[in-house]
């Protein structure tokens, strides 16, 4: 009956993982625990974003170091999920994710992983890239011993791309792939999960009413296959974390922002008390600018221009949004909201020490 435990970590720079290192020496964290990788760094969050990789990359080393596995034996294995950019007053950190499998439990938070098979950069965007990301879910859903699809609280993904897509993409610009990768994953979560019952690729960014509020998918060139983490109610898990996950319907949801952190168990009114943020182990959200130019009614100008991507505008602003409420600077914040909620919208997932 295995035991979640989650950790926060700060990092001086995108290569620094000397805060898991020390928690390593001391025992409160064996390396051969650790499930998955959830984390932001200060990248551009684009295509040439290198300190996604950097990160990974320092991370298969420090646990080849202390495991003596293989690297990329550890990196096909081991979800590393990251989003560039830190902008306004969000803070480089990482979420650790450790299973404890000696430990006992009668129901709690589970989490599960799994891989798909490496996605070429021609079923990108494609049905073959929806299916794959689906049953990817079911093996990650079983993997986490979770029971029913409505025990899932959320999948998170990273999703491949390619800088260099080639001829036999569905798109020859690498930032229209990246957002069809994430478009894709997003309908393979909803197809697993029954939140999106049919999912064809001529529906990717065209039919945004087609969307699953339990996915949160990131895409990158750092990665070949869709590497996913479930995360949810079962049996057997102790019962000493929760997961509180709610939709937002714009970027000014401040509602729904106050929801996720009440469902976790904690007294947002808006702001998480003094006294219960210590409580808050970890956030993640995800928000897209509304494409209709307009947020109720009032023109905004996040748009693509050369000097700032919309999303950079996006993370700024709702990064301050959901910190103001955690009380911390320490969010995971991504853009790129395809099918991920309703139009416009996305989602907050807040882990917490149940009260």
């Amino acid at each position: 009956m295995p035991q979640l435990a989650i950790h926060r970590l700060s990092m001086a720079h995108p290569g620094d993982l000397s805060a898991l290192h020390a928690l390593m020496q001391s025992g409160a964290v064996r390396a051969g625990d650790i499930r998955a990788v959830i984390g932001k760094t200060e990248g551009n969050g684009g295509l040439n974003d290198f300190t996604r990789g950097y990160f990974t990359q320092s991370l298969m080393l420090l646990l080849c170091a202390a495991t003596g596995a293989d690297p990329a034996a550890l990196a096909a294995r081991i979800p590393c999920v990251l989003s560039g950019g830190t902008e306004g007053a969000l803070s480089p950190h990482y979420l650790v994710f450790a299973v404890d499998r000696a430990a006992t439990g009668a129901r709690g938070l589970a989490m599960g992983t799994a891989f798909s098979a490496p996605t070429p950069p021609a079923e990108i965007g494609r049905q073959a890239q929806i299916l794959a990301v689906a049953q990817a879910v079911r093996d990650a859903v079983a993997d986490a011993g979770i029971a029913r699809a409505e025990d899932v609280a959320l999948v998170q993904v990273k999703a491949p791309c390619a800088q260099s897509p080639g001829p036999e993409a569905r798109s020859g610009d690498p930032r229209v792939l990246m957002a069809l990768s994430r478009a894709a994953a997003a309908f393979g979560v909803g197809l697993a999960l029954g939140d999106i019952p049919e999912a064809r690729e001529a529906e990717l960014l065209r039919d945004v009413g087609r969307f699953s509020n339990r996915a949160s998918i990131s895409s990158g060139i750092e990665v070949t296959a869709n590497e996913v983490v479930v995360f949810g109610q079962a049996d057997g898990w102790a019962p000493d974390l929760v997961a509180g996950v709610a939709p937002l319907a714009d970027l000014l949801d401040l509602e729904g922002v106050v929801a996720a952190f009440r469902a976790a168990g904690l007294d947002a009114a808006p702001a998480v008390p003094a006294a219960q943020r210590a409580r808050v182990i970890g956030v993640l959200a995800k928000g897209e600018p509304d494409r209709s130019g307009a947020i109720r009614g009032a023109r905004h100008t996040m748009l693509g221009d050369t000097d700032l991507d919309a999303q950079r505008h996006l993370r700024g602003a709702l990064g301050a949004i959901v910190a103001s409420v955690a009380g911390h600077g320490q969010v995971f914040v991504s853009g790129g909201a395809e099918h991920q909620g309703p139009p416009g919208g996305g989602l907050v997932c807040v882990f917490a020490r149940a009260g």
